[in-house]
């Protein structure tokens, strides 16, 4: 029997090299990084897709820097737009499945409670913008897909959120943490390992044509909320770490691009679809912190 062919861009990321090792079991991967395929590029897309004819295409390279993504906006469409639009173009030639990463920048915060799949978008800043131009053309192309958004994505590999509080706590005696935005910071690890999940149900031969198809847009997401300077304190109180830390609001820390105050997701799509549901991120925080990098 062939083995299935699964295509995996960004293997040099934190979401990418978690992914390279979860999808493992599901068939053959071929993994790249920047220096192998430029998604910035969309003729070289073209050519490895139709080069290897993969029967999973799965995508979880962005362009990710918030801040200098406004000033590069050109790059930033080019990597979250235009590539997974060429993607999606591709892997419908073959009859491949897509798996594509979002997230909850593509909403505008305002929303009181959990955000669900199909609020309306209106991100706040040109990384959100074009996610959400990248997610439009997935669904546009009629391909099968899965888009799964996600929100303050963070591991022990990688530029993310812990790294930098881990680091700045050793380095300062005092740090000033924004905590008038809500969200739910959620392991690298546990995203792998939830797609691989929802694959091998896609997959499953045991599916049953009696049950409805699965593709569309879902929310992947630890269970509860807390603020960045929440999620610093539980990295500090972990660490047994005693600086000092300063909850401001975001108007004392101004940057280039605007953040959603609000960047709760609903993840009760998922759990009904796939019977799947992350742990609380407090629980999920304390695994990541156990595991070696």
């Amino acid at each position: 029997m062939t083995a299935t062919v699964i295509l995996l861009t960004g293997v040099s990321g934190q979401l990418g090299w978690e992914l390279h090792r979860t999808l493992a079991p599901l068939g053959r991967i071929v993994a790249l990084d920047s220096r192998s395929l430029d998604l910035a590029d969309p003729d070289a897309i073209r050519t490895t897709v139709r080069g290897m004819r993969p029967r999973l295409i799965v995508n979880p390279a962005a362009y990710t820097a918030v801040d200098r993504a406004e000033s590069e906006a050109e790059q930033a469409r080019a990597i979250n737009a235009v590539a997974p639009a060429v993607l999606a173009e591709e892997a419908k030639r073959y009859g491949a499945i897509l798996v594509h990463y979002s997230t909850d920048y593509v909403f505008d915060g305002r929303k009181p409670g959990p955000y669900l799949e199909d609020d309306p978008a209106n991100p706040l800043n040109v990384y959100g913008a074009t996610k959400w131009e990248g997610e439009e053309a997935i669904r546009a192309s009629g391909v099968r897909h899965l888009i799964l958004r996600t929100s303050w994505v963070y591991g022990t590999r990688g530029q993310n959120f812990l790294l930098t509080m881990q680091r700045l706590m050793r380095e300062r005696a005092e740090l000033r943490i924004v905590d008038d935005q809500i969200g739910a910071p959620t392991w690298s690890r546990l995203i792998a390992e939830a797609t691989a999940q929802i694959l091998a149900q896609c997959l499953s031969p045991a599916r049953g044509a009696d049950r409805p198809e699965p593709w569309g847009t879902y929310h992947l997401t630890c269970g509860g909320a807390t603020s960045w300077y929440g999620f610093a304190q539980a990295i500090a109180e972990s660490g047994g770490v005693t600086r000092r830390l300063v909850p401001i609001p975001s108007s004392d820390y101004p940057t280039p691009a605007r953040r959603p105050a609000n960047s709760r997701l609903d993840n009760g799509k998922l759990a009904r679809t796939f019977a799947l549901r992350l742990p609380d991120w407090r629980e999920a925080l304390a695994l990541c912190l156990q595991t070696d990098a």
